[in-house]
């Protein structure tokens, strides 16, 4: 007689040898699967496979590729120290005393690159000591890993330690789809949505086309899997990936490392995808073995049914890329997108006026700083060595993590690198993220730099808006470093030994793996503690950084009257604008700090002015956000009135937090970005919009207004603004809102947090009678 198989989920194996008691749920994939290929009666993709394998109602849930939105259950979140603060800020306002889900904190953002790992390691423990205290006793106290300093970039730490074929995974950090290269579909989100998922909430998420890369051919010589996703950029462009996910297919993915294939889905972030995902291989098998995961290599070779493509499966668009044909890719400079073929980069750099002299070479960072790499780039810089040269362009290294600088120094690869002039950096974001104390030239003045970082934006590394960064592989970093000289070519050209004679380079080589396995190096991981009850969370109430919420009032069940209208916004109103970057962001964790620069970029319809608005109450003009604070002060609730597309860009939470901060009842717009109308309602704020776009030119920036129909607020029911203006006149305009009703729950309880924290107590009090 037959027996049936064993269920998928019978078989207990943990997310990472680092949270034994979290487990993987192939079973919830499975079962949910078994739902949808019953409903869409079609082959799925492998992207769809993993994502609607987490659907939270996959009975309910519309489905429709570019259009519906999926509410889904991530496996796990993962946050870098910049923007882990205001999101653990949040969370401990929902009244939780640990994360629905398995949530880990890195510390690399913050690590300025200046003269070497060692010192500048010490000297960014100093500077930001508080804020590594806060997140150290924050993460201890609700059960969360926590990374020190020093410990690496969050996207390898992520590889080396929790990625999992399969999986779903969001991260506040925007190559967060670095996991593709284990098969996890990972993406970057705001603060606002790794807050939701850690309170339990789901996570929403717009139903994603599917690109297909297919592969073919086989990777070889100079070229690398950089190369790869540096060809897809010339492609599809910056915006060219925007909404999909983009799936690699095909014979030649077998060509690639694991670690490859995380370079590709890693820069995949600069064309916009959702995230970037391979399926899974005995390359990812070999990869979860080297570091000491192979009873989850075993459970995917097990589940690799639904780890890879159904035969027949359709995609939205469809690119081929011969691999045994690709040449090296150049891309920039001043943007990831522009691509360019080694054999005609000399004459590019010519034609283009771009300087030739090329100043710093950099490798390493979350996008190329694996073994594979770094001995490939070791076997370059040895090759220069046996002829007696020594870098001409300055040559930094990034190790991604301290696992991979621990090995490469036990494996002589430091020393090669040292010897040739390189200098290496702390294992943090460093220069690619802008961390850079550059010193070589003045701002202003044109040069060239290359990295093997994934982002050359104007400024981007060094904040000289006339540096021409280009972005290659670390074999063609390193090459060019020996060079000095945009205009070498590798593959063709000589360079001149100490002897006089000239010498070309062998085609690069290295390691896939380390032959002697990894060296885990100084451990820097901090588990929870046994008794997190008795930790206290470290916030000095006197700190200029951090500062501790306190939950937003309730909405008081009346009908709001008279309130002043703050500014009226002409024209683009992003993210940006609403809450500024650059000097700002040291106060990513002080509520009241950071809304000093709430709207300070918007213009003001009134006077076409920004940061210039009339205070009703005292008739003096002031800046945006003393005005407001006044308001709040004062009791008044205002709103603010924007036009088309309010809120686009970034997805940062502040640009929500600050306005309801600050007192701020509604934001009145002709249309939203969606992501921050969801952020506005978050945090109790009505977001609402103009039945008639053009009403928004009845609003009078010295109007003050009602807004009724709030003791009836239904999902599909429009509201009324009522408008008062300065000669005594009124109009009446129909207001728009997209509120669900669950979201209606969020603006009663003035966040969604503050409902979060209402059923927990609830529970707690039931638990406890």
């Amino acid at each position: 007689m037959a027996t049936a198989a064993e269920p998928i989920g019978a078989t207990k194996v943990p997310m990472s040898r680092l949270e034994p008691n979290a487990y993987i749920n192939y079973q919830r994939i499975e079962d949910n699967l078994a739902v949808i290929r019953d409903r869409l009666k079609r082959p799925l993709t492998l992207s769809e496979k993993i994502v609607y394998g987490h659907l939270d109602d996959p009975h309910n849930q519309d489905i429709d590729r570019g259009k519906s939105y999926l509410k889904l259950r991530p496996d796990r979140v993962a946050c870098q120290d910049a923007t882990a603060q205001m999101a653990i800020l949040q969370f401990m306002s929902a009244g939780m005393d640990t994360a629905a889900v398995p949530t880990t904190v890195h510390c690399d953002h913050l690590i300025e690159a200046q003269v070497g790992g060692v010192k500048d390691l010490e000297r960014a423990i100093n500077i930001n000591k508080e804020v590594y205290d806060f997140l150290a006793t924050a993460t201890a106290k609700y059960g969360l890993g926590f990374w020190r300093p020093g410990s690496g970039i969050i996207h390898q730490i992520i590889l080396e330690n929790y990625a999992f074929p399969g999986g779903l995974m969001i991260g506040t950090d925007s190559h967060t789809p670095n996991a593709g290269g284990l098969g996890m579909v990972a993406c970057g989100v705001g603060g606002a949505d790794a807050v939701d998922v850690m309170a339990g909430l789901p996570w929403e998420l717009k139903c994603p086309k599917v690109i297909q890369v297919n592969l073919t051919g086989k990777i070889g010589g100079w070229t690398t899997p950089k190369d790869v996703i540096l060809k897809v950029a010339g492609i599809l462009t910056v915006k060219g990936g925007t909404g999909a996910i983009v799936e690699y297919t095909g014979p030649g993915v077998e060509s690639l490392s694991c670690t490859g294939m995380a370079t590709i889905c890693n820069m995949g972030a600069e064309i916009g995808a959702t995230t970037s995902l391979f399926p899974f291989n005995h390359r990812m098998a070999d990869y979860l073995n080297a570091t000491s995961r192979s009873d989850i290599a075993k459970y995917a070779q097990r589940f690799a049914h639904n780890l890879q493509a159904d035969k027949g499966a359709e995609y939205d668009q469809s690119i081929e890329i011969n691999l045994s044909e690709l040449e090296p890719h150049i891309n920039g400079p001043f943007t990831p997108d522009l691509a360019t073929p080694i054999s005609k980069f000399k004459s590019e750099v010519e034609k283009n006026g771009w300087p030739a002299e090329l100043k710093v070479a950099l490798i390493g960072s979350c996008t190329n700083s694996s073994y594979e790499d770094m001995t490939r780039s070791a076997s370059i810089a040895r090759e220069a060595a046996e002829h007696g040269l020594q870098t001409k362009s300055k040559f930094t290294v990034t190790p991604g993590s301290e696992q991979v600088r621990a090995t490469i120094d036990r494996d002589g690869v430091i020393g090669v690198f040292e010897e040739a002039g390189g200098v290496v950096l702390a294992n943090a974001c460093g220069p690619c993220i802008g961390q850079w104390d550059r010193r070589d030239v003045k701002k202003g003045e044109a040069n060239s730099i290359i990295t093997s970082y994934n982002r050359n934006f104007t400024g981007r590394n060094d904040a000289n808006p006339a540096t021409h960064a280009f972005v290659a592989s670390p074999d063609i970093v390193t090459a060019f470093a020996f060079a000095g000289d945009l205009r070498f070519n590798p593959l063709t050209d000589t360079l001149t030994g100490s002897d006089g004679k000239p010498f070309k380079f062998s085609d690069p080589s290295g390691y896939e793996l380390p032959p002697r396995g990894y060296d885990p190096g100084q451990n820097t991981f901090q588990p929870p503690p046994e008794d997190r009850a008795s930790v206290q969370v470290a916030v000095d109430p006197k700190s200029e950084r951090l500062q501790l919420l306190k939950p937003f009032a309730p909405w008081d069940g009346k009908t709001p009257t008279d309130l002043p209208v703050l500014i009226k916004v002409k024209g683009k109103c992003t993210t940006d604008h609403i809450s500024a970057g650059g000097p700002w962001l040291k106060y990513r964790g002080h509520l009241e700090n950071i809304s000093q620069n709430c709207l300070i970029g918007a213009i003001n319809a009134e006077n076409g002015e920004a940061n210039k608005v009339k205070n009703q109450v005292t008739g003096e003009y002031g800046p945006v956000p003393q005005t407001a604070a006044y308001y709040r002060d004062h009791g008044i609730k205002w709103v603010v009135v924007g036009d088309h597309n309010y809120g686009e860009g970034s997805s940062r939470e502040h640009a929500a937090l600050e306005p309801r901060f600050l007192g701020g009842l509604a934001i009145i717009t002709r249309s939203f970005a969606r992501i921050h109308e969801t952020n506005l309602k978050k945090q109790g704020m009505l977001a609402l919009t103009f039945v008639n776009p053009e009403d928004y030119d009845k609003v009078r920036p010295s109007d003050k207004v009602d807004i009724l129909g709030l003791e009836s607020f239904a999902p599909g029911k429009n509201l009324t603004l009522v408008l008062k203006h300065e000669d005594g006149t009124k109009e009446e305009i129909p207001l728009a809102h997209s509120f669900n009703e669950g979201q209606i729950e969020w603006f009663k309880a003035g966040s969604a947090l503050n409902l979060v924290s209402r059923i927990c107590s609830s529970s707690r009090s039931e638990n406890v009678n």
